[in-house]
């Protein structure tokens, strides 16, 4: 089973799952960013060709298999924890770095995408987790 997804357009992931999925994205904003506008709802665009995607089907095993990857992400209230299902949660490229580390170490389900992403992902200011 395929847990993450990429789709060359919206096309292919409306196909697939509509819009019932959890999508990772890179932040494109520029690195020294207020976190505040990071995280802000008017900064986020989704749905991009770029994201990395996770079926909603396949969320217990996500959160099963990566909880410990994907932690203290900041929400959109400036708090941090873990994953918000439903929201924002950004990760600085720092937490970029720690997560690759993690993926090495712990190879959990379908890991390999999610590491090849994340390599991307260092050109980038971090990355968020888009909930619903």
């Amino acid at each position: 089973m395929m847990l993450f997804h990429i789709f060359n357009n919206q096309d292919e992931r409306r196909a697939f799952g509509g819009s019932d999925f959890l999508e990772l994205q890179f932040c494109q904003l520029k690195r020294g960013t207020d976190i505040r506008s990071i995280v802000s709802i008017d900064r986020i665009d989704n749905w991009r060709n770029s994201s990395l995607y996770m079926h909603g089907s396949d969320w217990e095993i996500f959160y099963k298999e990566y909880k410990d990857v994907f932690r203290n992400g900041t929400y959109n209230n400036l708090k941090c924890g873990e994953i918000d299902w439903c929201g924002i949660n950004y990760y600085s490229p720092e937490q970029v770095e720690e997560m690759i580390i993690a993926l090495e170490e712990k190879k959990p389900e379908d890991y390999t995408i999610v590491l090849e992403w994340l390599i991307k992902a260092k050109a980038y200011n971090g990355i968020y987790i888009l909930g619903l």
